[in-house]
């Protein structure tokens, strides 16, 4: 009697050796498959270039506000920190001893004209009699001399007067400016110098204007001749009346308008820098002198440029790369790199509008290998 053998189990170890090795092949496989990575095309725009400074605001017109004469401050008509205008009347110095004065000298002009209008009937006097040879040559001279010595003692008084009316008007302190004015440095009471023989007047508080007001930075040599190639040689051809965009501290961009007003005659030896003014509108009051802000000017004329993500770039040593790929191959790309404009990075050279530049997977490409290039955009 026949019986048929167990073929089940020794089955198994073959099945199990085929699973293993179609496994290992899919592996192998998957191993040697090209990575995928994103390309795009560089994106072409009109690109301007920008250069940006940090600078300092200056108030246009800063003025101490001295003592022109000497006496007891009587008067204070303002508050600290407030806006005046020019001819706002300010402090008020006692005028009472130059209102003296005023009279003292109005009394000595009056008295001055009538010794002029004397001494002139003496020389009318003298001159009929000396026709009629009653007196001497030498009394008609003397009554000359004495007829000038009197005019001009009146202009002496004439000036004297005009000197003592100026000093009264000067006990009345005005705004010379229109703009904010600073805390009072003397109270009522104090005692001021002022006059033309002190030489450090008593300093009452200084006014600074608001609107319009100035920025101030310095520019570089090597920024100074770019802007001369824009004006054709002649560097304030470009910078004299450019439009700039200024923005403060705490804002975003560069909200504010203004144009350059003032380019220096020469370059600071320590620095190697020229001093470059531009002046703004400030009709809201925000901008206070002194503080600091940032201004962008135009470094070229708007030019049509290719530009790829800045995240795109590979270093390789002293050179800049683009890795691109070209029928399934990473082929890099020298290029010479220019600002970055709006998160992108301005190619001046080594690109063409048509290649296919990864813009993600940079990590899986290396020069000459195979990638499986993915459609993207840069934007």
């Amino acid at each position: 009697m026949s019986s048929k053998p167990n073929r089940g189990p020794s089955f198994l170890p073959a099945l199990l050796a085929a699973v293993l090795i179609l496994a290992a092949g899919d592996v192998a496989d998957a191993q040697t498959a090209a990575p995928p990575v994103t390309v795009a095309q560089p994106a072409k725009r009109s690109v301007t270039e920008w250069t940006d400074y940090t600078g300092q605001f200056v108030a246009v017109d800063s003025v101490d506000v001295r003592a022109r004469v000497a006496g007891y401050l009587t008067e204070i008509h303002f508050t600290d920190g407030q806006m005046v205008d020019k001819g706002d009347l300010l402090f008020v110095i006692d005028p009472r001893p130059y209102e003296i004065a005023v009279a003292s000298a109005r009394a000595r002009l009056d008295q001055a004209a009538g010794s002029k209008e004397y001494a002139s009937r003496q020389l009318s006097r003298a001159g009929e009699l000396r026709r009629k040879d009653f007196v001497a040559e030498s009394t008609l001279d003397q009554r000359t001399e004495a007829s000038r010595g009197a005019g001009a003692t009146v202009e002496a008084a004439r000036a004297a007067l005009r000197e003592a009316e100026l000093n009264l008007s000067f006990t009345r302190v005005t705004a010379p400016i229109s703009g904010r004015i600073g805390a009072r440095q003397v109270s009522v009471g104090n005692l001021v110098s002022g006059g033309p023989s002190i030489a450090a007047p008593t300093l009452l508080t200084t006014i600074v204007s608001q609107a319009p007001i100035h920025f101030i930075f310095d520019m570089t040599e090597a920024d100074f001749l770019t802007q001369a190639r824009r004006g054709q040689g002649k560097p304030g051809a470009a910078l004299s009346g450019a439009q700039v965009r200024i923005g403060l501290v705490n804002e975003v961009g560069w909200p504010r308008e203004g144009r350059i007003d003032f380019v220096d005659n020469q370059f600071d030896r320590g620095t190697g820098t020229i001093r470059i003014r531009a002046v703004l509108p400030n009709d809201d009051h925000a901008i206070a002198a002194g503080s600091f802000g940032r201004v962008r000017l135009a470094a070229s004329e708007p030019y049509e440029s290719l530009l790829v993500p800045d995240t795109a770039i590979v270093t390789d040593q002293a050179r800049k790369l683009v890795m691109t790929v070209k029928d399934g191959t990473v082929v890099p790309k020298p290029v010479r790199l220019g600002p970055l404009q709006d998160g992108l990075r301005v190619i001046r050279d080594g690109l063409a509008a048509d290649d296919q530049v990864i813009v993600n997977g940079l990590m899986r490409a290396r020069p000459g290998a195979k990638v499986t290039p993915q459609p993207g955009k840069i934007e």
